[in-house]
């Protein structure tokens, strides 16, 4: 655990520890349509902790955040290949949302991609996701491309990426 994990308010932001992926896998279900198998939490904690974020509001899980390392063509220059930080799943429960909390695990991620040495960092998002799509305007991700049909249901998504 970390040693002084950032707070929002009264939440604390700090790494998932094993013991955490049940409330995050139970987070992930009540908050969003793309699920995961359980196999797949664990790869990725194992993979990446320092990026794989906990928003803990006094012993009650409010939210997490969870990423890995990909190599693959920059998003940013034209023919590069590089190593980057992929978002892969980020959930605040619905009436803990709109406190900083969603920005501040996106934050505490990117560090922990930058440790990494990502010299990108990237996600999908839903275009019809307003709120997530402005917040990451804001903290300065750009739109890259549009993905047709890109979710299970259907929806396209918005590819956006910021340098690190």
């Amino acid at each position: 655990m970390q040693a002084n994990p950032r707070r929002v308010g009264r939440c604390a932001i700090r790494r998932v520890e094993p013991g955490d992926l049940i409330p995050v896998i139970e987070i992930n279900l009540r908050t969003l349509p793309e699920h995961y198998s359980d196999y797949f939490y664990e790869s990725l904690l194992a993979e990446m902790p320092e990026a794989f974020l906990l928003a803990d509001m006094a012993g009650r899980p409010a939210g997490y955040i969870m990423c890995k390392t990909e190599y693959g063509f920059s998003n940013f220059k034209r023919l590069g290949f590089v190593k980057k930080g992929h978002l892969v799943s980020v959930a605040v429960l619905p009436d803990l949302r709109r406190q900083g909390i969603g920005t501040a695990l996106v934050e505490e991620a990117m560090a922990g991609v930058r440790s990494r040495k990502c010299v990108e960092f990237y996600l999908e998002v839903r275009c019809s996701n307003n709120e997530a799509v402005g917040m990451y305007d804001r903290m300065g991700f750009s739109t890259r491309q549009k993905l047709k049909s890109y979710y299970r249901d259907g929806e396209d998504a918005y590819l956006m990426a910021i340098e690190t």
